[in-house]
């Protein structure tokens, strides 16, 4: 008698192939929006804390990082509005850099502690002396500024950043208000926030160092320090979190391209 050769029905279970193909799109794209949400938020000029009390004086860190491989930041420079001149602006030194404080004439005669100051401080220009912002790296430039308006909600600071290579990047872009919504624009300005003294009077007007300070400070129309101190600070909680997810966001989709050629190399095999 023949023998005849047992038939083999074909299997009707479902593949894990498709499955983890999915899994590993699923995390590609994971990352990559990981990464555009990072970017942003990582990338561009700032300063910190983004708010303080109208009519007092405040120090803010203004946090510079450098977003490009191939060049160092030499030389930024920020701008205050006019329409809301201040009679206070001194920079901390800081190592490696050069600061110039710039004045100028404002519309009208600015009012600080019983004097009437025909200039004010509208720029300052940190200059690099020592290397300057080398890639990936940040640098903080504390500034003590005031008194502080108390007929808007907010400073839009205009800054300009110059790298090695030449290029200048222009983060002059004002971004929308709070509560309207919209898009961040590709090159936004830092913004100070400005809210009500929570006692209810001028937040800072009582500190009798910072009044000396703007004494000091309405004299001269340009201010030049070697920077001889030492810069400090640390990374937003917005930049790590940032930082964070895209990490996370690489993670999975790596996670997730693996998951699929093993399952291809298992189905083959």
């Amino acid at each position: 008698m023949q023998s005849q050769t047992p038939v083999t029905e074909p299997s009707t279970a479902p593949s894990a192939v498709p499955y983890f193909r999915r899994l590993a799109a699923a995390g590609a794209v994971a990352a990559v929006l990981a990464l555009a949400t990072a970017g942003p938020a990582a990338a561009h000029i700032s300063v910190d804390p983004g708010e303080a009390e109208q009519g007092g004086y405040t120090t803010i860190d203004v946090k510079v990082p450098n977003e490009r491989d191939d060049a160092s930041t030499v030389k930024v420079e920020l701008t205050f509005p006019a329409d809301h001149p201040l009679s206070s602006v001194m920079p901390q030194p800081v190592p490696g850099w050069e600061v110039k404080v710039t004045k100028t004439e404002p519309a009208e005669p600015v009012e600080a502690h019983g004097r009437k100051l025909t200039e004010v401080p509208s720029k300052i220009t940190w200059t690099e002396t020592g290397g300057g912002i080398e890639p990936g790296t940040f640098q903080q430039f504390p500034v003590s500024v005031g008194k502080l308006p108390e007929d808007t909600d907010q400073l839009v600071l205009k800054a300009v950043q110059t790298y090695s290579s030449d290029e200048v990047v222009r983060w002059i872009e004002e971004p929308p208000a709070e509560g309207e919504g919209g898009e961040e624009p590709e090159h936004p300005a830092p913004v100070l926030n400005l809210v009500p003294p929570a006692d209810g009077g001028h937040g800072g007007d009582a500190d009798a160092g910072d009044e000396a300070r703007t004494d000091r400070a309405a004299d001269g129309t340009t201010t030049e320090t070697t920077a001889q101190g030492e810069a400090g600070g640390a990374a937003d909680a917005s930049d790590t979190t940032a930082r964070v997810l895209a990490v996370t966001g690489i993670a999975v989709g790596a996670a997730g391209v693996a998951f699929g050629v093993l399952a291809g190399r298992r189905r083959t095999s």
